[in-house]
């Protein structure tokens, strides 16, 4: 925040002193900074599935807060993970073609089914392959073959229908987007940048400092998960949650800020 205040405080000093004065840093850009992304039925599946998945989170904590997964019943968190995820594909169809529709895209059936696929296909995947180990093994972790069908049932029924149903909706709501500045026409070609503004190292920037604030309640769950125990501190787990969202935005608001500062658009 000092920084930023910095920056306007020079800026403004700049455009009462000259106001052919060259523009620089992230007034630079202020052209490109809102050009449409690339792959955008991409950014809007991403979009879609993780506003979700943020939605199902918070069902579950409300449900864990109030006292529904007792320690006793081991299957209500399962339970309540697959109804509930269904139940919320709704959201995800109309934030993701809504977001898609801003951006002017037009194959809005392709955008629905990568957002449908885009969080279940790995998570498949991942299932059948832990599955096959534990029936190879013979373990009480494989699921059996009637509760494998109920899931298929569900996300048949319930969670694509409602998937459909939100993408209609969000296709045809009246939301524009609609930029403060005007984008101009061609792209500005962005600057050599130094190693460490490059995209991995703000990665690993960014995911380092949000899992540094969550490590400690982390290292509880798995050890939980591993030494056959049953979790039950969701209040501390709660609290360690908005800690990260609060951890998260702020990362994300330093780092675009830094990468506009250095003239890259393509944030």
């Amino acid at each position: 925040m000092r920084v930023q205040k910095n920056d306007f405080i020079k800026y403004a000093h700049d455009e009462e002193s000259a106001d052919d004065q060259e523009e620089t840093g992230w007034k630079y850009i202020h052209g490109d900074v809102f050009r449409y992304p690339k792959h955008k039925y991409l950014f809007s599946a991403a979009l879609g599935s993780g506003t979700q998945l943020f939605t199902l989170t918070i069902f579950i904590f409300i449900l864990a807060l109030v006292g529904v997964f007792y320690p006793y019943n081991l299957g209500a968190l399962f339970t309540a993970l697959v109804v509930i995820y269904a139940l919320t594909s709704g959201i995800a169809g109309y934030t993701a073609a809504s977001f898609y529709c801003q951006l002017e895209g037009t194959n809005w059936v392709r955008n629905l089914l990568l957002t449908g696929s885009l969080f279940c296909g790995p998570l498949f995947v991942t299932f059948c392959f832990l599955n096959t180990v534990a029936i190879a093994y013979q373990a009480t972790a494989a699921l059996p073959f009637g509760t494998i069908v109920v899931i298929f049932l569900i996300w048949a029924l319930v969670t694509s229908p409602l998937l459909v149903l939100g993408g209609i909706a969000g296709k045809n709501s009246k939301a524009e987007f609609q930029a403060p500045c005007r984008t101009t026409k061609y792209t500005r070609e962005i600057p050599p940048l130094p190693w460490y503004r490059q995209t991995l190292p703000q990665m690993a920037m960014a995911g380092f400092l949000p899992f540094s604030a969550i490590y400690i309640e982390l290292y509880y769950i798995f050890a939980s998960v591993w030494g056959h125990r049953i979790y039950t501190i969701y209040s501390i787990l709660f609290i360690v949650f908005i800690i990260l969202l609060i951890v998260t935005a702020f990362i994300t608001v330093a780092l675009t800020y830094f990468q506009l500062a250095s003239e890259d658009h393509e944030w």
